[in-house]
């Protein structure tokens, strides 16, 4: 049984435990989940206590407020082991980024195709970039169609999230990877 007068924190919550409930009147579900009533804070106390057990604030907003009688370091063991599983099953999403130029060879293209298809292989996206240089930005329309070309080469394997979008000096596309079911 936890002997302690401090507020635990769990996810955002703050549940007050033990002599930590001031309340006067407390509605009372017990260990085994049925409810019990309502009962004074003290009372609810000694039930805790008699079942060797911890008394914990659930339900603080309600009228009465809501207690419950039930191991408290367990709940906190089986409220992180919940959290550790959660988060061993989320899939982390790399972003790669290519960088091209309009006066790309061929070879070069196929070749920076070639490792944006791994990477949309391994689940990654990828952010594929035209540069301009100089007097190239009056032939946007070139890098335009380097990206569809592009578009066009990795489209088994992934994309386009959003149209292709000018940035200052640079055509952009985030490419996503299909999902196979």
């Amino acid at each position: 049984m936890l002997d302690c007068l401090e507020v635990l924190t769990i996810k955002e919550k703050n549940l007050l435990i033990n002599e930590a409930i001031t309340h006067k009147e407390v509605r009372l579900i017990g260990a085994d989940g049925s409810q019990m009533g309502i009962c004074s804070a003290k009372e609810a106390l000694r039930i805790a206590d008699e079942a060797n057990l911890d008394l914990v604030e659930i339900a603080p907003q309600a009228t009465p407020p809501v207690c419950r009688v039930m191991d408290y370091g367990k709940y906190c063991f089986e409220q992180a082991k919940k959290e550790k599983e959660a988060r061993k099953n989320q899939k982390v999403v790399n972003v790669k980024e290519i960088q091209m130029f309009i006066k790309i060879d061929t070879n070069d293209f196929n070749t920076k195709a070639n490792h944006a298809i791994k990477f949309l292989q391994n689940g990654d996206k990828v952010k594929m970039s035209v540069k301009f240089k100089g007097r190239e930005m009056t032939h946007t329309e070139l890098g335009l169609a380097l990206i569809q070309r592009f578009l066009d080469t990795v489209a088994a394997y992934g994309s386009a999230e959003k149209a292709p979008k000018l940035e200052g000096r640079n055509y952009t596309v985030v490419i996503s990877p299909k999902t196979t079911k």
